[in-house]
């Protein structure tokens, strides 16, 4: 049988180190950091950040997504899966690894589609960590699943584009050095079309990038820019893939970055289950711990189940992206449930926790409020169980079976 789901000894070696390192020296360095009585001043804090950084790379845990010539682990996704689940332990784990969203989408985006100058000028300094960037597609007045319907515009003139239009919800625009920008260049194709748009590579700043304000979300003001875009000018050199393939590229730099969410929506799941059933162990109430309580054994239950189930549907969806196999559905369906799996499971281990999982003396209600977005982003629920049911429909049509809808697997 070809079916195996144990490690070879240099994948848990590597999935050994990521987590000591995350666990023994990330953890207590951010730690540190946090706290009114260990308040620190932005250099020191930067300083701090940065550290770990270069700690990272001196480990060999640096880039784990990208190839080795670009100074990355060369991993590929279901190698990554076990390294984002560890980093994703803690908030700036990822970031530490430089593997974190929108910087791993865009460099994968900039690996496929850029040209040799492009890669040169914008891919190697996000690979070396010295910059960053955001990728701006979602509009304000269209809704942000049908990027189909993207109003912003560009206009040919002579060897220059003119772009004009507003954005919002940029995450990371405001620590950005350049963007990916989709922008509708095809006004006779029809609304609705893919070939309307094309995607472009915005130095930040330029004349006509207008960083408006930070959206304000229920977890606060953390980035997510919105951007009013008058007459910015950009030479064709800043093409990226082509006239046209805007939406072509959005997909493609899209699907696997939502399966890296899931990986590290999984590492925030497994965090809470470890909360809720230590919380379980230790109070007592009525005549016996927690842990002792139907009730409570319920909630523990329900959520190792959920998370047994994300890490399934992760770990497959990420094979068939490493075969090369059309993996839309699966990762369809990995990011739904591992979404609403993380809103779930977070929610029970406040439960449990009662008051004080309410309050913000543990990190769950910081979770829960970072779990909330997680059914929206990168496509809401109600879009990705569309297209799993039209694809579902297509199966059953097309093959007489709906077997193949269902992650094609030999049962």
């Amino acid at each position: 049988m070809a079916i195996d789901f144990t490690l070879a000894p240099e994948h848990e070696e590597l999935r050994g180190r990521v987590r000591d390192f995350i666990q023994g020296t990330v953890e207590p360095a951010l730690a540190r950091t946090e706290g009114a009585e260990r308040a620190l001043s932005r250099k020191e804090y930067l300083t701090v950040i940065v550290g770990l950084r270069d700690e990272a790379k001196s480990l060999g845990l640096w880039l784990p997504h990208m190839p080795r010539e670009w100074g990355g682990m060369g991993l590929g996704h279901v190698e990554l899966a076990m390294v984002q689940a560890e980093a994703g332990k803690t908030r700036l784990g990822p970031w530490v690894l430089n593997c974190m969203a929108p910087d791993e989408g865009n460099m994968h985006t900039l690996l496929q589609w850029g040209t040799d100058e492009q890669k040169e000028r914008y891919l190697r300094p996000l690979c070396e960590g010295t910059a960053m960037s955001c990728f701006a597609m979602t509009e304000p007045e269209v809704a942000g699943s049908d990027p189909t319907l993207i109003r912003t515009h560009a206009e040919k003139d002579g060897d220059e584009w003119v772009i004009s239009g507003h954005k919002w919800f940029i995450s990371n625009a405001r620590r950005s050095q350049f963007a990916i920008l989709i922008a509708r260049t095809e006004p006779d194709v029809p609304e609705g079309s893919t070939g309307a748009t094309t995607a472009f590579i915005v130095d930040i700043p330029s004349d006509g990038w207008n960083d408006v304000r930070e959206v304000e979300t229920m977890h606060g003001s953390t980035g997510h820019s919105e951007i009013v875009i008058e007459d910015l000018r950009v030479s064709d050199a800043q093409v990226l893939g082509g006239r046209g393939n805007g939406h072509r590229l959005g997909q493609a730099r899209l699907g696997p970055a939502r399966l890296a969410h899931c990986m590290r929506w999984i590492a925030q799941a497994e965090t809470a289950l470890d909360m809720m059933v230590d919380r379980s162990l230790h109070r007592y109430s009525h005549g016996s711990t927690l842990a002792e309580k139907q009730g409570i054994q319920w909630m523990i239950a329900d959520s190792a189940m959920e998370l047994y189930q994300c890490k399934l549907m992760v770990l497959h969806a990420a094979y068939k992206i490493d075969r090369g196999d059309d993996f839309r559905t699966e990762v369809s369906m990995a990011k739904h449930f591992v979404a609403n799996s993380l809103n779930r499971i977070v929610d029970r281990a406040i439960q449990v926790h009662g008051a004080l999982g309410y309050s913000t003396d543990t990190p769950l209600a910081s979770m829960l409020q970072h779990a909330r977005w997680a059914r929206l982003a990168d496509g809401a629920d109600e879009i990705h169980q569309m297209r799993i049911a039209e694809r579902t429909i297509a199966a059953y049509k097309d093959e007489g079976s709906t077997r193949s809808a269902t992650g094609g697997l030999p049962i």
